[in-house]
């Protein structure tokens, strides 16, 4: 599968996705001069340059009539994703490992299928993704106490 990326998505996602969808083509649409080159021109000319699928941030592309009769005419797949509401870099982290971890099923999935097909990534959703620990308060089983000896653990019961 050929697998086009829209200017608006981040041109740093382009390595991490050749990396992970081994034995697909991925572009990116600046990489093509078609930085500024409006949407409905695009998809036909990534359909005549042998591209099955588009990647895109552009979620206003299906309120659009225009757009999606280019869309549509085209063939493409068309899969999006949601930048989170949250702006910086926090927004574009999530975007992207929304997207890094999607992708590669999205791709099965339009393998086996017949036919033009609409996707959209679901969000990563922002919060803590991580648990902290105080080594002093909660020390793993084998954490070296101060004097250089194991932590033993005292066993809970409930």
């Amino acid at each position: 599968m050929r697998i086009l990326l829209d200017e608006d998505v981040p041109v740093q996602l382009l390595e991490p996705l050749r990396r992970l969808l081994v034995g697909h083509e991925v572009h990116h649409a600046e990489d093509l001069g078609w930085k500024g080159k409006k949407d409905r021109f695009l998809m036909p000319d990534a359909r005549r340059r042998g591209y099955d699928a588009l990647l895109t941030n552009d979620s206003a592309q299906l309120e659009s009539a225009v757009e999606s009769r280019a869309i549509r005419d085209s063939g493409l797949h068309h899969i999006r994703y949601a930048h989170n509401t949250r702006r910086g870099l926090d927004g574009l982290a999530l975007a992207v490992a929304s997207v890094i971890a999607a992708i590669r099923q999205v791709v099965r999935d339009l393998d086996e299928v017949d036919g033009q097909r609409l996707v959209e990534i679901q969000s990563v959703q922002g919060g803590r993704r991580h648990r902290m620990v105080d080594p002093r308060v909660e020390p793993p089983a084998y954490w070296p106490s101060r004097v250089g000896q194991p932590h033993q653990r005292k066993s809970r019961t409930s």
